[in-house]
């Protein structure tokens, strides 16, 4: 433990290779439930979805107008209209006022637009030829009837569901919430009214309310104080989960506990990782469940949840992280980063541009709410110029 604490972090694992090892020890839980479409937004499937039937499910009118033999219709023009009965049923000879999305009668296999008609009482003239299947949705146009429609573990959209009701299903199996358990830790936290020398846990709650955002079914712990007795208890007790996390202690100061206990009572596989903020990041497996040992400063913590917990969620329901929400500005003002390191650089938006913050200490909380994004400035890249044009992702 000491020499830890005396030699700090000499090396850092690249983001992308922790991301690996982390993929590498989270499966997917395998337990399932089937859910009434209206409560599955978000969730992932268990299985591949098919399309149980065509959708439109018949030929359906594409057009308001009549629904004609399209042969009945050639020659005719605004000058010389053809005259067609008006009639319920189709046939030749025959026009059948119909509506967009109506099933085109049987019969008829063609629409002309209302536009292009006159009604004239038992007749329609007709000014415009048609061609067979001119203003018509034929069957399984949208969907067809055994179509593959989503993989097992894509997490399902609002229009997603609307997909699957169209095309015959009312329910669908999904993965269940990964379990997470939440341990926020440090002899400083209090939950509320701090004194001298204490401060608020926030970590947890925020670590909490995101892991339920992702998809995660979470559990908020009470505040363990750094003793490694505590420390090994509140892990072990929640092994059960399909996910550890803890937040603070986890650097190389004499009270910086977790990797320690990780690692006695399992395997410690990455301690310090080359991000900035967060480098004190790491997770290890105690009992065959993952830990995410999350750093203590705010901001850390933050980016230790978006770049390793919010991944492992999906990992563990089965399928892959879905990109976050980004959008493209130009720099304001050059961005200075460590070769070697992938830093998160918060910024703001204004009319397409992109300014840093200037309280972006990894411990500025209000940092985080202040910022409408952050720019990812890749280990290979030493400096974004101002007027780069950047991508500024969303982690809210």
């Amino acid at each position: 433990m000491s020499d830890r604490h005396d030699a700090g972090f000499r090396d850092h694992t690249p983001l992308a290779e922790a991301r690996d090892r982390l993929r590498e020890q989270v499966t997917p839980h395998g337990r399932t439930e089937s859910l009434a479409l209206v409560d599955a937004d978000g969730r992932r499937l268990a299985a591949d979805a098919t399309a149980r039937r065509d959708v439109p499910g018949e030929a359906q009118a594409a057009m308001d107008g009549v629904a004609v033999v399209a042969a009945d219709t050639h020659g005719a023009s605004e000058r010389a209209p053809v005259t067609l009965d008006r009639a319920e049923t189709a046939g030749r000879g025959r026009a059948v006022p119909v509506h967009t999305g109506s099933a085109l009668p049987e019969g008829a296999d063609a629409v002309v637009m209302v536009e292009r008609t006159e009604d004239r009482g038992d007749d329609v003239a007709v000014a415009t030829a048609v061609a067979e299947g001119e203003n018509v949705a034929p069957a399984g146009e949208d969907v067809a009837a055994d179509q593959h429609l989503f993989d097992a573990g894509h997490e399902l959209s609002p229009s997603d569901l609307a997909v699957l009701k169209s095309t015959g299903y009312r329910e669908v199996a999904v993965a269940e919430r990964p379990r997470v358990a939440v341990v926020p830790t440090g002899n400083e936290l209090v939950e509320a009214d701090p004194g001298r020398g204490e401060t608020v846990e926030t970590n947890a709650l925020m670590v909490s309310r995101l892991a339920e955002r992702w998809g995660g079914a979470a559990t908020y712990r009470e505040i363990v104080p750094d003793d490694e007795d505590a420390l090994a208890a509140a892990v072990e007790r929640d092994t059960d989960h399909d996910l550890v996390v803890t937040t603070g202690g986890s650097s190389v100061g004499e009270r910086d506990l977790l990797p320690e206990v990780v690692d006695e009572r399992g395997e410690l596989l990455v301690h310090g990782v080359g991000i900035k903020p967060g480098h004190p990041l790491g997770f290890g497996v105690v009992d065959g469940t993952v830990v995410l040992v999350l750093p203590g400063y705010p901001v850390s913590c933050l980016v230790g949840a978006v770049t390793l917990l919010r991944p492992a969620l999906a990992w563990l329901a089965g399928g892959e992280p879905v990109p976050l929400p980004s959008t493209e500005a130009t720099l304001t003002e050059g961005i200075h980063s460590d070769l070697g390191t992938t830093q998160f650089v918060r910024v703001t938006t204004d009319g397409g541009e992109a300014a840093p913050l200037r309280a972006s200490g990894a411990g500025v909380l209000s940092s985080a709410t202040a910022a409408d994004g952050w720019v990812v400035v890749p280990p290979e890249t030493e400096l974004l110029d101002a007027g780069a044009t950047v991508r500024v992702e969303r982690w809210e």
